[in-house]
């Protein structure tokens, strides 16, 4: 039989195998693009465990399995580039400990969904959702502009929405979270009074407008939902924060463009 060891060490050589396969080279270009690169990790964090989630459900909309796996490569990639990109010492200290937590991560994502380790999943991810929110913070410190924090209210936005699809996931799953319902109550809040934030920011073109109020219109879903006692469709919560995360996502990368003319 092959020991716990072993196999954890064949485990993770065949999982740096699989993410080496879908990861790819990412130049980050200044302090404003590190800030929008940075808050994808956060987002990151929480799409890992919407996918996680929708595999112990065995609903196979989307693929979650193979966008789980690319999300995973991304991550890593993103965090050693924002490590080279970084000349800062607190942001450096923040880089380092987001690693730390990443590291037995990237392990247990590649195991198979249960309730019992869903529930330590959920716990760890928060805890490297938390981490990389300070490492974005330190990140928008350095730009010392109104842009910079623009930017990441504007990222912040495509975490929430991953954040509050995977809240409903686990939900459906069957884990009994008794913070729940605060954690969807604050995610819906904060996502309203950013989104007004943004809707009011002199940055805003035309297009970035269009998108916002797209983004809103899909929002509203998840309001309705919250209000709802009835059970919710796990591939139309799948498909909403989808919308969302393609639209926010697009109004990010704008503002980063807006910043430098």
């Amino acid at each position: 039989m092959i020991s716990i060891n072993i196999k954890k060490a064949m485990q993770s050589v065949l999982l740096s195998s699989l993410l080496a396969s879908y990861s790819f080279g990412l130049e980050i270009k200044d302090l404003s693009h590190a800030v929008d690169v940075s808050g994808k990790q956060r987002m990151f964090t929480q799409r890992m465990l919407k996918n996680y989630a929708m595999i112990g459900l065995k609903n196979n909309f989307g693929n979650p399995s193979e966008d789980l796996t690319k999300i995973m490569a991304a991550f890593e990639n993103h965090l050693d580039s924002l490590i080279s990109f970084n000349t800062e010492a607190r942001t450096k200290e923040s880089l380092a400990k987001v690693k730390v937590l990443w590291t037995p991560l990237k392990i247990a994502l590649a195991e198979a969904p249960s309730k019992e380790n869903v529930g330590k999943m959920q716990e760890d991810l928060e805890a490297l959702l938390k981490q990389s929110n300070e490492a974005v913070g330190l990140f928008v410190k350095q730009t010392g502009k109104v842009s910079g924090e623009i930017i990441n209210i504007s990222g912040r936005q495509r975490m929430l929405s991953q954040r509050m699809a995977s809240l409903y996931m686990l939900k459906v799953l069957g884990i009994d979270d008794p913070q729940f319902k605060k954690k969807m109550d604050s995610a819906l809040t904060l996502f309203k009074t950013s989104q007004e934030k943004l809707m009011a920011s002199k940055m805003n073109t035309p297009e970035i407008n269009v998108l916002l109020k797209k983004s809103k219109m899909s929002f509203m879903f998840f309001e309705m939902m919250n209000k709802s006692k009835s059970k919710f469709i796990p591939t139309l919560i799948y498909k909403k924060s989808n919308d969302i995360l393609k639209d926010m996502n697009t109004v990010t990368g704008l503002y980063v463009i807006a910043k430098n003319k």
